[in-house]
């Protein structure tokens, strides 16, 4: 073979000439225009380069006949579904040879040039060919591209059906004690405060899903706020009780009795601690004993979860957060799992600028994840969630129509806006949403989109076609939340867009802001 080595074997042109002073000749003639060539000495070689890389195959007629050439076809019959190498043969002048016609029949891309031929013959048969095998090496990027896409998106997928479990159990066992019994009243206020978490963690989570392509390509939005180490953990020790029940595993939770204040995500940072300690749970045996313990040095605040469960190998703990990676031999101790809540625990704690670690003295020894996060000053205090009492009676004047296939949404909506002061009804299609507002005006109506039979759109433009509700202050109250959706919405009509289900900030702003120019 020539000595001439291309700077990649997918640009290279392999070559089979009749002779090796031919296959030298054509070599120097591509060289002067820049393409590179390598000679080879017989089909067999041919072949087996062609198995590293090949952009084109330039061949004599005589090679077609070779005993070798049958593994330069097989060769060519096994290309992926995105390839299909350039042939160019070199016929004999005049000769319709049989081997031409057999090759003809059996390869799609094959070019044959009768010798002698002009150099710039040569020279344009092999540019074409090579301008062919370079969008070839297009789509397989674009195919790779995709598949990539496709396992981020199945990947994200997953971990949002691993997150969305977590707050279910909570809320469930909430409305069970709720439906079996009148508890006291503080009982009730703390049951609802820790269903509001739970619900809300799952509406940011939902929130997720919308942008799945945002997520995918790691760009997940913070909402940033004084946050209270020592409620998140709680807050994260509430979300894993059902697992660590199911264990029998005892929880200790040591924690500072002065705050330790972050800058941080309070729904993120409870999705660190909660897939920690669920980590923890399925990796130590029944009856195990996991503890977490919240430290601080005045600059950095340090919280420890700590098992007494299988460990980790030494040779592993530097890996033990990339994706899908579990310790060998323990599946059986984790129940499964996907491989996925360490790394979204790195990707969060990064995102809010901290660290993690993980150490174990080995197998069987136990493991402690140690995660960092800067603190903010003392000063900074943790922003409470503000009840319905905080927004008074920012309803008071408005005569409000929910209207919602739904009929749990719409009524629960409506309740809502009468406990906020307004006068409130409700309608579960556009029929009876006309007929309701022509029997009494509404100052604001809040509108689902997706209602069957007549959508929220048509009554959107209807509700604009009269002049009777001219002044009827709409809202689209809808799961559709892309941009796309929101320009739609406001093309159509509509005063405001919320994202269901709407905060009680959100609701009292609208009321609040709509109040002057729509009371009786």
């Amino acid at each position: 073979m020539s000595q001439v080595k291309a700077r990649s074997p997918e640009l290279r042109v392999l070559l089979r000439m009749v002779t090796a002073k031919d296959g030298a000749m054509v070599t120097r003639v591509l060289a002067r225009v820049g393409i590179e060539a390598e000679s080879c000495a017989d089909a067999a070689e041919l072949a087996r380069e062609m198995a590293v890389g090949a952009a084109a195959v330039l061949i004599a007629e005589e090679i077609l006949a070779d005993q070798g050439f049958g593994r330069v076809m097989l060769a060519l019959r096994a290309q992926p579904a995105w390839s299909d190498v350039p042939v160019i043969v070199v016929a004999r002048s005049g000769v319709e040879s049989i081997a031409i016609t057999d090759a003809l029949e059996q390869l799609a891309n094959l070019t044959v040039l009768e010798r002698p031929m002009r150099v710039s013959s040569l020279v344009s048969t092999v540019r074409t060919a090579l301008a062919a095998r370079r969008r070839q090496y297009q789509l397989r990027a674009t195919l790779e591209g995709l598949r990539e896409a496709d396992q981020r998106k199945t990947e994200f997928l997953a971990t949002l059906a691993h997150e969305l479990r977590n707050p279910l159990a909570p809320l469930r066992t909430s409305l069970n004690i709720l439906a079996e019994k009148q508890p006291d009243e503080a009982t009730a206020q703390r049951l609802y405060a820790m269903m509001d978490r739970q619900v809300t963690h799952m509406v940011r989570l939902i929130d997720d899903l919308m942008e799945v392509s945002r997520i995918t390509r790691g760009k997940i939005e913070l909402r940033l706020a004084p946050v209270a180490l020592d409620r998140v953990v709680r807050d994260a020790a509430e979300l894993s009780k059902p697992l660590l029940a199911t264990g029998r595993h005892e929880l200790v939770l040591d924690l500072p009795a002065l705050p330790c204040t972050v800058n941080g995500d309070a729904v993120r940072l409870t999705q660190v601690f909660a897939n920690l300690l669920n980590n923890a749970a399925k990796f130590t045996p029944p009856k195990g004993r996991i503890e977490v313990a919240l430290r601080s040095d005045g600059h950095t605040a340090s919280v420890q979860v700590s098992d007494s469960g299988v460990g980790i190998p030494q040779a592993m703990l530097g890996s033990v957060f990339d994706m899908f990676v579990q310790v060998s031999d323990t599946s059986s101790a984790a129940q499964g799992g996907l491989g996925i809540g360490l790394t979204l625990v790195r990707s969060l704690v990064e995102l809010h600028g901290g660290r993690v670690t993980a150490s174990s003295a080995g197998i069987n020894q136990g493991t402690t994840i140690t995660v960092e996060l800067a603190l903010v000053s003392e000063e900074a205090a943790e922003v409470e969630t503000p009840t319905l009492a905080a927004y008074g009676q920012a309803g008071l004047g408005h005569r409000a129509l929910v209207v919602d296939d739904n009929r749990d949404a719409a009524d629960s909506l409506a309740e809502l806006l009468g406990l906020m002061g307004a006068s409130s009804a409700v309608a579960y299609g556009v029929d009876e949403a006309l007929a309701a507002m022509k029997a009494c005006v509404p100052t604001i109506a809040f509108v689902d989109i997706g209602m069957p039979v007549r959508d929220g759109y048509e009554l959107a433009a209807l509700v604009r076609a009269d002049s009777a509700l001219a002044d009827t202050v709409l809202v689209a109250l809808t799961g559709w939340g892309q941009a796309t959706d929101r320009d739609r919405i406001m093309a159509t009509g509509f005063d405001h867009h919320l994202i269901k289900p709407a905060e009680l900030a959100q609701l009292s702003a609208l009321l609040e802001a709509s109040h002057a120019g729509n009371t009786p």
